[in-house]
């Protein structure tokens, strides 16, 4: 019997070789040598890359064969993961291979930064002998602030406290409860920044982070700070961190990631590297052997997995894996309807019920509770979130979660509701189906409104008291701005009682916008939803 064919596009780990193990054959090729590479992947049933390798759509449609493409590391900027879905194609990382190596970088930085250890190297290289003049600061008894208590910001926290350093954080979907059992104080995001003498920021980077420390957030920090990026570039808005820099708001930086990589000449970016109270590395952050052979090892597993049909934890796009036809469909839903949980939820989330209700009651579901776990991360940790590790940031933050299953569905063949317990002691709870031919996939349901309405990327959700012309004031708002209505349900329980409206809308709606709306209509709720495809 013919092996699968295993190309590997780039130099990877002897162990990655080792991983995938004898029951596939295993051809090399130079993945940026492009006649080369898509000659071989003709014969491939799996591509394994890292990031100099490009795997778009010409690449795909060379390899008829193809059934995964795996990516030994975090990003994947540099595969067409839309293509490779529409292909039938599962795409594969390893989303946490870095994590040490990051949370270690970030903390060599701001060892650089209070010893001044990369200006004073460069002063003694050049023959010099400048004592005094780097004279640095003690971490001890100093507070630092992480923006993100997720993974890798609870890593850099116990790092930190071993130099007697004191740490809060700031993340809104993190416990008290969480933050205490890591020995961390949550604080609002102005109070950590006035408190701070480091401020680290690990966040995913979605329209509502980017930029979030910027010009505002500078004047509130001490002029003794210093501001550490490790995670993504454009988190930290340059522009005002380098009028920051040059000024005497802050005292330093330490960057390892930039809004465009690598820094062009003439850009924000390539400026803050002339600065001398910056030290800067070239995203470097899973740039360690232990973090490269990590990565290898876990794609070359996640290769064998998809390759003998089994479920494959780390896929983004496809669950991939002995899952029936019938329940499939309602992976992407679960997620999508995780998403909007997470987007709702006006405190951190306690406990979580996924609840299915129908014919699925007949089927192994299992997979629609790691499905909904990954929706309500996936846009509010720092680390890409998958169906290995969803149930541990699950567990390290607290949530309890539970997979509840029926055939109760009288309104439709079948029915998923995310029910869970915030922080504030309050209910949540969303309901998604897919219907027709087609299995498009609804949102029916929010806190026990009944709506019916497709799930597309943007949508405003509004709560307020029912009474006349609520529907004008906001249309007129959305119109004035250009933003399009492209379709609405409203849902009361009755007339002159609470009313819920969810809008889809065809572009995203400016936060100052929606600050004005939510003020003209009196809301209780209001919130913007934009839906991430895996």
């Amino acid at each position: 019997m013919t092996k699968p064919v295993v190309l590997i596009a780039e130099e990877l780990s002897p162990a990655t070789i080792d991983a995938l193990g004898p029951d596939f054959d295993v051809r090399s090729v130079d993945g940026t040598d492009r006649p080369a590479l898509l000659s071989a992947l003709a014969d491939a049933h799996a591509v394994l890359i890292r990031s100099a390798t490009r795997i778009d759509a010409e690449a795909i449609e060379a390899a008829p064969r193809l059934k995964v493409v795996a990516r030994a590391g975090v990003g994947l900027d540099n595969v067409d993961i839309k293509t490779a879905t529409t292909a039938g194609v599962m795409v594969v990382n390893a989303p946490t291979s870095n994590i040490i190596s990051a949370a270690e970088l970030t903390v060599g930085h701001i060892l650089s930064l209070a010893r001044r250890i990369p200006a004073a190297h460069a002063s003694l290289a050049q023959g010099q002998w400048k004592r005094s003049a780097y004279t640095g600061t003690e971490l001890f008894e100093k507070t630092v602030g992480i923006i993100g208590l997720g993974r890798i910001g609870a890593l850099i926290a116990a790092r930190l406290q071993a130099f007697d350093m004191r740490v809060v954080a700031y993340d809104p979907y993190v416990t008290s409860a969480r933050a205490q059992q890591l020995g961390v104080q949550l604080v609002s995001l102005d109070e950590l920044l006035e408190q701070s003498d480091f401020v680290t920021i690990h966040m995913p980077k979605t329209p509502e982070t980017t930029g979030m420390i910027g010009a505002a957030q500078f004047r509130v920090m001490k002029p003794t700070a210093y501001v550490v990026n490790v995670a993504r570039g454009g988190l930290i808005d340059e522009a005002a961190l380098h009028e920051a820099l040059t000024t005497g708001e802050i005292a330093g930086a330490g960057l390892d990631v930039f809004t465009s990589e690598p820094p062009a000449e003439g850009g924000t970016a390539r400026a803050l590297l002339d600065l001398p109270n910056v030290v800067v590395t070239p995203h470097l952050g899973a740039s360690t052997e232990e973090a490269q052979e990590k990565a290898g090892v876990s794609v070359a597993r996640s290769v064998r997995l998809a390759l003998g049909g089994e479920l494959v934890p780390d896929a983004v796009n496809v669950a991939g894996g002995v899952i029936d036809p019938y329940v499939r469909p309602g992976i992407p839903l679960v997620e999508k309807l995780g998403q909007i949980f997470a987007a709702l939820a006006h405190s951190p989330l306690t406990s979580l019920d996924v609840e299915v209700h129908g014919e699925l009651n007949s089927y192994d579901v299992s997979v629609l509770k790691l499905a909904a776990l990954k929706g309500v991360f996936t846009n509010i940790v720092s680390e890409t979130v998958s169906y290995v590790n969803a149930p541990l940031l699950a567990e390290q933050r607290g949530v309890e979660v539970r997979l509840l299953v029926d055939d109760d569905s009288p309104e439709y063949r079948n029915i998923i509701t995310l029910r869970g317990a915030l922080s504030d002691g309050s209910q949540l709870s969303v309901s998604g189906t897919l219907t027709g031919t087609k299995q498009i996939e609804k949102l029916v349901g929010i806190n026990d409104y009944a709506i019916e309405l497709p799930i597309e990327q943007h949508h405003v959700v509004m709560v307020y008291t029912d009474r006349p012309g609520i529907v004008a004031i906001y249309g007129q708002k959305f119109g004035e701005a250009g933003i399009n209505i492209a379709g609405m349900q409203i849902a009361r329980r009755e007339a002159g009682g609470q009313a819920l409206s969810v809008l889809t809308v065809d572009s995203p709606v400016p936060d100052a916008l929606l600050e004005e709306v939510s003020s003209a209509i009196h809301a209780g709720l209001f919130r913007q939803i934009e839906i991430t495809e895996s």
